[in-house]
């Protein structure tokens, strides 16, 4: 199922956030927290085993489906069986007035189809290629890593804010009744309260949505929150109704194998296909590196390059070598090869 069409087609830093403490990196627990005690989206108690913060290795063998092969990527095609779904994942786009589509500094051309390089993504229309660009701040050597689920509007605003920015983030998702990363979240800071968000880059780790957002967008944007982000209440609310029309979807976990290496995913916030995936890979607990791909982002070359084409969401999985497009067979194939 297409999210995105297919065409032919890293710094300054500025000082750390008032409250947020850098800190020294250890074996067993990299960073220290700075709680607050404001927002906290779930309290759900769970074990308290040790958990290490990297995904266990050699809990079992995980291979694709039998006979599986990936299928072949579709423009503009919503599998039949799938059209109510793609339709209340969309509903973000109406609530959140498009935060999430475009990257920072979006801008466009148009350029003479017979003039613009082969090689190179674009979107064509009635014989001109759309040229689209953006404007980034400085890029974190190593990905951010967030710990969220799905169903928060909380998560979704540091989400929106991944996607402006154009930032890779590696997720470790946190489900209820996950045993994993939930418990792993309230060794670290303390409280199960998400998102939390960890820097390797940096040291800093937080709690609190705000803050996270100023934080990122004074390290890897311009500085500015962009508006529909900074409406303190109402952002949240709008957050909230954007989630309606998928009300429990990734929230809530599924037993699942845990993989040896994060997923690798070229996603965005904004894009209803992406999001059917997204939400498998929270409610089967799935550590997943996803590389934000909002239009503008340069990192939609990147993968044209990589594969000869784009589209979102495409999936690459280490652990089984499967590379694949279309949300739909997406959502089949991470069920098949990792629920229980």
């Amino acid at each position: 199922m297409a999210g995105v069409l297919n065409f032919k087609s890293t710094p300054p830093i500025s000082m750390p956030i008032r409250r947020h403490l850098k800190t020294k990196t250890s074996s067993s627990n990299r960073v220290s927290v700075i709680r607050s005690s404001t927002e906290i989206s779930d309290t759900t108690s769970t074990s308290s085993t040790s958990i290490k913060a990297e995904p266990k290795s050699g809990v079992s063998s995980i291979t694709p489906p039998p006979n599986f092969k990936p299928p072949e990527p579709k423009r503009f095609a919503v599998r039949p069986d799938k059209v109510a779904d793609v339709i209340t994942a969309s509903l973000n786009l109406l609530f959140r007035f498009g935060t999430g589509v475009f990257v920072s500094g979006y801008s466009v051309s148009f350029v003479p189809k017979n003039e613009f390089p082969s090689g190179q993504y674009g979107l064509e229309v009635s014989g001109y290629i759309v040229k689209e660009s953006s404007k980034l701040g400085p890029r974190p050597e190593k990905p951010i890593e967030i710990y969220e689920f799905e169903g928060c509007p909380f998560c979704r605003k540091v989400r929106e804010i991944v996607a402006v920015l154009d930032l890779d983030v590696l997720f470790y998702p946190c489900p209820r009744n996950g045993p994993t990363f939930r418990p792993k979240v309230g060794q670290m800071g303390g409280k199960q309260m998400f998102p939390y968000m960890v820097d390797p880059n940096t040291g800093v780790a937080m709690y609190e949505s705000d803050d996270i957002i100023k934080y990122l967008v004074q390290k890897y944007g311009d500085g500015s929150v962009p508006l529909s982000l900074s409406l303190g209440l109402l952002t949240t609310l709008t957050a909230g109704f954007a989630m309606i029309g998928r009300m429990g979807k990734g929230s809530i976990y599924t037993k699942a194998k845990m993989p040896a290496q994060p997923l690798e995913v070229w996603a965005y916030e904004a894009s209803p296909f992406s999001k059917l995936v997204r939400e498998v890979l929270v409610e089967l607990e799935l550590p997943h590196i996803l590389h934000s791909c909002a239009r503008g982002s340069p990192k939609r070359q990147e993968l044209f390059e990589r594969v000869g084409h784009f589209q979102a969401p495409y999936l690459e999985d280490p652990n089984t070598g499967v590379k694949m497009f279309e949300s739909a067979e997406i959502v089949e194939y991470l069920r098949a090869t990792y629920a229980l």
